[in-house]
């Protein structure tokens, strides 16, 4: 079985974390990265598989965009995480971005936690991150809702958002 070969490169398409899912699953993963100019044409037309660019910037060579991939691929491989539950939840898993995390204490220098975080209600505390995932994921990455997996539900929430945003704006 032949490895994927992958070419990091600004010209490639853009890595999100459906190709992270995907390259998971490869059982053998080589990944070629080019220094100042880049590398030899021949290089991508006869050995490359697949051309990724982690975003429209160049940088000094191809191997922090290579480290990004590799990190960012190890967490969908099982035994790297604890729990392969904290994948589902991250930022970008359903489209949309994380909700705010809190630790102890609960109060510090008067900067409290959500009561709702506090009651114990795991309904209540599940319905919050998800409102407050909407929210921050308009208020900050507008363009992500477009293709996000949104329910009846979700919509009503991000309606709501938006006619507060407006109002208080």
């Amino acid at each position: 079985m032949n490895p994927l070969v992958i070419l990091m490169t600004p010209q490639g398409e853009l890595f999100n974390q459906r190709i992270a899912a995907e390259l998971a699953t490869k059982r053998q993963i080589v990944i070629i990265c080019g220094r100042y100019e880049g590398v030899d044409e021949r290089i991508r037309r006869h050995l490359a598989d697949r051309e990724i660019s982690i975003g429209d910037y160049i940088l000094t060579g191809g191997e922090l965009s290579a480290l990004i991939l590799i990190d960012a691929v190890s967490r969908f491989v099982p035994g790297v995480l604890g729990n392969m539950r904290s994948v589902e939840g991250d930022s970008f898993s359903d489209g949309l971005l994380e909700y705010p995390q809190y630790t102890r204490p609960a109060d510090y220098k008067g900067w409290k936690v959500p009561d709702v975080l506090l009651s114990g209600n795991h309904a209540q505390i599940e319905n919050w991150r998800r409102e407050e995932s909407l929210r921050k994921t308009y208020r900050r990455r507008p363009d992500l809702l477009r293709k996000a997996r949104l329910s009846p539900a979700d919509k009503e929430i991000l309606k709501k958002i938006k006619l507060k945003d407006n109002i208080m704006s």
